[in-house]
């Protein structure tokens, strides 16, 4: 029987309880900075051959040289030539997907005129080159090829260079398959905090770019906070969550494998029910031991389900929104009567699912919005990957003679009270009279 924690939101020491549920920490321990920062030093100065280095002690794959590291993009066709059609029908349904809902975040530059003649604005332009880092082996996912690759190119993105490792060799012909049907520019065959480090800096054979996206391991995660300011990055990820509100009318099976769809991904992954109903409760509990013996990945559910999952009771629908919010969880399903009556009162979520018939695995592979998304309560401040991430703005200012007239005088007299007498003499030098 699953030993998930069963709690009542009115209970006495509940609020503590949640806060060691919901803690997370995210910081790296000692042993692996050391490893990240020798790693990222030694790509940074001795460059490809740091690179044929590492490749060789953690994906044990000898190379004669670093251009051995690349793959051509006559093998990324190859490989979507070569899987079953199902496959390659699925991934490019995706891939349209994602791109029809992405192509509506695009942002425009803009300016407006004032009564003087001064113009302002914005211009937007997208980055040049991204780096997008795609675990590989046997925890190999297409699909984040797809919610990474997708919005870099429909903002614009001239130069995208994909990372993967191939530990022992070990290709996934889907991952390629994927970065054809993307787009993707150049890919590399290189993982951990090598890979983000030769992303940051450049090799010989690797080229630099301005920001790194793409989930990986403790140490690419690590790597990734190390190489920030050098380039930007997405996220700082943690492991996977889901919270399920449900008002009792779903079926219970339904309720029990959505929970184990994170579950599944890794034994620190959270998956949370919350119910004003405590005997539909029960019902998924019991759901969930039914179940768990016929899923594949049973062990790691059930190590998730007890170290970090929950069942938790509340009072009313009111009680339930502020648990929500509380816990602000990357994907939260609202499998109610009418959940878009509930919008407005959600403030914290990264992705929200609406109705009995949304699963949360559809957002993660075919719906359309990003699958990239805040874990660990960030989504208090933080929002889904999107194309947003791949443009950024300049300002606009053009001043006419009578604007600077005006704003000369302004802006001497508040840079006269900061004490920056140059910039007081800039401002005033264009001032009539």
């Amino acid at each position: 029987m699953l030993n998930i924690r069963r709690l009542s939101a009115n209970a006495a020491g509940f609020r503590e309880e949640l806060d060691q549920l919901l803690a997370w920490e995210t910081v790296s321990n000692q042993s692996v900075n050391d490893i990240v920062n020798e790693v990222c030093a030694r790509v940074r100065n001795e460059g490809d051959a740091a690179l044929l280095e590492y490749t060789a002690k953690f994906d044990r794959l000898s190379l004669n040289s670093a251009a051995e590291l690349e793959i051509s993009q006559e093998r990324l066709q190859q490989a979507l030539q070569a899987i079953p059609a199902d496959q390659r029908e699925s991934l490019e349904i995706s891939a349209e997907r994602v791109r029809a809902y992405h192509e509506r975040q695009i942002q425009e530059s803009w300016t407006y005129e004032e009564a003087d003649g001064t113009m302002l604005g914005q211009q937007v332009t997208p980055l040049d080159s991204v780096g997008l880092y795609v675990p590989g082996g046997k925890a190999a996912y297409p699909s984040s090829v797809i919610m990474n690759a997708i919005p870099a190119k429909v903002a614009g993105v001239e130069k995208l260079i994909m990372v993967v490792p191939t530990p022992d060799g070990e290709v996934n012909e889907m991952v390629l398959a994927a970065a054809a049907i993307c787009g993707v520019d150049r890919v590399f065959t290189l993982g951990g905090a090598q890979a983000v480090a030769a992303l940051a800096y450049g090799t010989e054979t690797v080229p630099a770019v301005d920001k790194i996206v793409g989930p990986g391991n403790i140490f690419v995660a690590t790597a990734k906070r190390l190489v920030f300011g050098t380039v930007g990055i997405d996220m700082i990820a943690g492991p996977s969550e889901i919270l399920v509100y449900c008002d009792g009318k779903t079926d219970p099976d339904w309720i029990a494998v959505d929970l184990f769809s994170q579950a599944e991904h890794d034994e620190d992954a959270q998956a949370i029910l919350v119910t004003q109903d405590a005997e539909f409760a029960e019902k998924v509990y019991e759901s969930m031991n039914k179940l768990l013996p016929t899923m594949p990945r049973q062990e790691i559910i059930r190590k998730a389900l007890d170290d970090r999952g929950a069942i938790i009771v509340v009072d009313n629908e009111e009680q339930a929104v502020e648990m929500i919010n509380l816990i602000a969880p990357e994907h939260l399903e609202l499998s109610v009567d009418d959940p878009k009556a509930l919008l407005p009162k959600i403030r914290h979520a990264g992705a929200i699912f609406m109705g009995r018939y949304t699963a949360e695995a559809l957002g993660d592979y075919c719906a359309g919005p990003n699958h990239v998304l805040p874990t660990s309560r960030t989504a208090r401040f933080s929002s889904p990957l999107g194309v947003y991430d791949f443009q950024k703005r300049s300002s606009l200012i053009m001043v006419s003679e009578e604007g600077a007239n005006t704003l000369g005088k302004v802006a001497g007299i508040l840079a006269d009270g900061e004490g920056l007498q140059a910039h007081a003499a800039s401002a005033r030098y264009r001032v009539k009279g």
